[in-house]
């Protein structure tokens, strides 16, 4: 290495040092935004509200979470006062369930709703260590029920027609990359060029958009040859490796516009295709390609396997075979017998209660 080059690792740690001083930035420019916005608020407890966004800052809590803090108890605490409360100390547990109530009611979503609670449910637990509520507000359970709907992920001719469409190299880069990486939206947004190994065909994502936890993504083929092309392309000087025309960064709103115009020229705007459905669509293709569970877990960057496991109740292939091969029987008539319970179970269920009464080992039923 000739004198006054930095080696690969000194580029990464500078990498790394630049990611963390740009978060540190914004989340001090985060904690000052919401604390300005909370001095002209007329709502119960500002004190508190600031006192909590501080302890929320001091446990390195992201600019985002922040200023989703402080929206949701704005519209609780807005809530409050206009049912006649002034203090923090007159809140019930009865305010929590009118005010999902009052959410329901404005055509909030499960999901919106779920997440406003937890908001909630987090400051009152402050404000309870704090001494200034009773305890009893959230001593029994509180949650709204969320729908555990099915990933959307894209059909394969789908893919084909928006890959087919794509005339920017930037763009096929980003849109290739989310299909094969799995990426986050925001993580490929604040992805820097020192992260991206091309030889090695690896993505390290520093710090995952939600977990907070690293983790590496691999690059396909297709995905890594779009990736060199645009980085053969774009400006050497700027730090990120996707930004917008004349700035050093692209919003989410401008790669929501990027995707949305190359699903309308490949005729597909009315599928409902998202940013995420990208990574829903890696998902599901990497588990129908027959990638364990467990891998994909990590891969994706989920902090639970159950997580994962919603993919595949949309891809299980095995399922879908025995399914068919078993309705080929049934329509087939070769299904022969009246539909009556073995009369052999109730008594091996019987047995079963018995023995595990007495912790015996019960044998397999043949």
């Amino acid at each position: 290495m000739t004198a006054g080059r930095l080696s690969s690792e000194d580029g990464k740690n500078a990498s790394v040092f630049t990611q963390w001083l740009q978060r540190c930035n914004e989340r001090s420019r985060a904690l000052d935004d919401v604390v300005e916005k909370l001095k002209h608020k007329e709502i119960p407890g500002k004190e508190h509200v600031e006192a909590y966004l501080r302890d929320q800052y001091r446990r390195n809590c992201k600019a985002n979470t922040l200023r989703s803090t402080f929206t949701n108890l704005d519209i609780f605490l807005s809530f409050v006062k206009a049912s006649g409360k002034s203090h923090l100390e007159e809140i019930t547990r009865e305010d929590l369930f009118a005010f999902i109530e009052h959410e329901q009611d404005r055509g909030m979503s499960p999901v919106t709703v779920h997440t406003r609670l937890g908001r909630i449910k987090a400051f009152i637990h402050f404000l309870v260590e704090q001494g200034v509520v009773r305890p009893g507000i959230l001593t029994r359970r509180l949650t709204v029920k969320v729908p555990d709907s099915l990933p959307r992920a894209m059909e394969p001719v789908d893919v084909r027609r928006l890959l087919s469409v794509i005339d920017s190299t930037r763009d096929r880069a980003m849109i290739v990359v989310l299909l094969r990486t799995g990426m986050r939206i925001g993580e490929l947004l604040s992805l820097l060029v020192d992260e991206v190994n091309l030889k090695e065909r690896r993505i390290e994502i520093y710090e995952a958009e939600k977990t907070r936890v690293g983790r590496v993504v691999y690059l396909s083929e297709d995905a890594r040859v779009a990736l060199q092309a645009w980085l053969k392309e774009r400006d050497p000087n700027k730090q990120l490796v996707f930004y917008a025309q004349g700035r050093h960064s692209m919003t989410y709103a401008n790669a929501r516009l990027v995707l949305t115009k190359y699903l309308a020229k490949a005729a597909l705007s009315q599928r409902g295709y998202t940013l995420h459905c990208l990574r829903h669509t890696c998902a599901s293709e990497l588990l129908n390609g027959g990638m364990r569970l467990e891998c994909l877990q990590q891969l994706l960057g989920h902090s639970s396997i159950e997580m994962t496991r919603r993919y595949a109740r949309l891809t299980d292939k095995t399922r879908k075979k025995e399914y068919f091969q078993a309705m080929s029987k049934i329509e087939r008539g070769e299904i022969d017998g009246s539909y009556q319970l073995d009369p052999g179970l109730p008594q091996i269920f019987e047995k079963k209660e018995l023995l595990e009464t007495h912790s015996e080992e019960l044998p397999e039923h043949p």
